[in-house]
């Protein structure tokens, strides 16, 4: 009897396979939520991706306006400092990675998350901590990132962030 591997690879089988490539390219919004990511954010930005923009959220950081909640109609602004809405934003993408340093403020995340989850739209939040990192000031940024985020991913370096963008298809 063949392996499942060894009948997939079959002739048979390969007239069911897909031959061509996907030919949508997956719309990637890459979003920083502090300063310290924002400069990630924008060395990050200068090579070459295929499909991702690059945002800052760095303006939500304090405490929203009148002591409410953060409202989905909040903005975004791009890498050369024009403001975007973020629900437009949202609404083109296929992806949102929200990027956060560990210990800084990430409520932004809630916003963002928010905005995500009216439209649909899967969340990945990636978290640039360190080995010397202690666990208090990770839960910190955790407790914002969890509830809005699919999938959270803690980096010890900038390259790992930048690997991780290029396995997401950015």
């Amino acid at each position: 009897m063949l392996s499942e591997s060894a009948r997939m690879s079959s002739a048979a089988e390969a007239r069911f396979r897909i031959q061509a490539p996907n030919s949508k390219p997956r719309a990637v919004k890459v979003i920083a939520l502090d300063p310290s990511s924002e400069q990630v954010v924008k060395r990050l930005a200068e090579k070459a991706w295929t499909s991702a923009t690059f945002f800052t959220a760095s303006a939500f950081a304090g405490a929203p306006r009148g002591g409410g909640r953060f409202s989905v109609d909040g903005w975004l602004s791009d890498l050369a400092g024009r403001t975007k809405s973020l629900m437009d934003e949202v609404a083109t993408a296929d992806l949102v990675v929200m990027v956060a340093t560990a210990g800084e403020n990430a409520q932004a995340a809630s916003l963002i998350g928010e905005a995500c989850s009216l439209k649909r739209v899967m969340t990945t939040a990636l978290v640039l901590g360190s080995a010397s990192t202690s666990d208090g000031v990770l839960a910190k940024s955790l407790a914002h990132l969890r509830p809005w985020s699919l999938m959270v991913v803690i980096a010890s370096a900038e390259d790992y962030i930048a690997d991780m963008l290029t396995a997401l298809r950015a």
